[in-house]
């Protein structure tokens, strides 16, 4: 089975209007997005993408609701991971000014990264639009392909219009280890019963909640799908030792679908894994791009790979 792939985008941009960040900027940039996509993609002007007879052609559910497929080898699903991943600024309440350059990624995952040049679209619309509360507005700048490399792959700026293709890109593979060290990015949400869990987290909640998130979105979005044996999967987790080292972290965000505030909590810190890491270790590489846990499309769970 070919690996899923996955590309990282970080768009540049300019303010052309003073932006306040809450805490977690994660939630209100979906929102932007999403709200950019549907005016951008939506040929009908429907009320419900559900009733429309473009439903499953229209770029917009295919990105944003992704319609689950009729047959699906997993248990019917009500709603389907989505194949991007947007990650905001860093967590803090921030007062930008105007002219200030604000910038953020977005990754795309499986058949989504054909989706690049509407996604590019939409972002200019929600930039002109306004972000936040202040509906400040905006200009892209730039978008860098897999920003950090040592040659920055610009496939969009507003000198060079067109949107070129992404060069092939191939992560560095993990060296064969019984040790890894984790450093949470974003706030790390994996519930069970309905809760959050922190100091209780173990190492098989962790990597079983990164290998269902994988062949989810390997099933939904790419090619030549087959199923794992989960069985044996969770039994090798299970033996992997965890040791973390967290703190709790709330926000609050406004859902403009429930209009009301609403409260969040996840933890930050450390995650160090221990054992036959040998069959999870190519899953802990490309979960750098997927993140992992509960709401990941705003950015959560996102982790880097400090040591092995």
């Amino acid at each position: 089975m070919k690996p899923l792939p996955c590309h990282r985008y970080q768009f540049k941009c300019r303010l052309q209007a003073p932006l306040t960040l809450n805490d977690y900027a994660g939630s209100m940039l979906r929102g932007a997005f999403g709200h950019a996509l549907r005016k951008t993609a939506c040929m009908t002007g429907m009320d419900n993408c559900k009733n429309c007879l473009l439903y499953r052609q229209c770029a917009y559910p295919r990105i944003f609701e992704t319609p689950p497929p009729s047959q699906s080898h997993f248990q019917q699903f009500s709603q389907i991971p989505n194949a991007f991943v947007i990650e905001p600024p860093p967590m803090g309440q921030q007062k930008l000014p105007a002219g200030e350059y604000f910038n953020f990624n977005m990754v795309l995952l499986g058949r989504a990264i054909a989706d690049l040049p509407i996604v590019v679209l939409a972002w200019q619309a929600a930039l002109k639009a306004g972000l936040g509360a202040d509906h400040a507005k905006a200009e892209l700048l730039e978008v860098i392909f897999e920003p950090g490399q040592t040659i920055a792959h610009s496939l969009y700026s507003v000198s060079k219009p067109q949107l070129l293709p992404a060069p092939i890109f191939q992560p560095e593979p993990i060296p064969a280890c019984r040790q890894i060290q984790l450093q949470l990015l974003t706030p790390l949400r994996i519930q069970q019963q309905g809760r959050v869990l922190s100091d209780t987290l173990s190492g098989k909640d962790f990597l079983m909640a990164l290998v269902r998130r994988y062949y989810l979105l390997q099933e939904f979005h790419s090619a030549n799908y087959q199923a794992p044996d989960f069985a044996a999967l969770a039994a090798q987790a299970a033996s992997i030792e965890v040791n973390h080292h967290f703190k709790w972290c709330v926000w609050q965000r406004y859902s403009q679908r429930q209009k009301q505030q609403m409260t969040f909590g996840g933890v930050l810190g450390k995650l160090e894994l221990s054992g036959d890491l040998s069959v999870f270790l190519p899953l802990l590489l490309i979960g750098q791009w997927l993140h992992v846990g509960n709401k990941t499309t705003f950015g959560m769970g996102g982790y880097t790979i400090l040591s092995t």
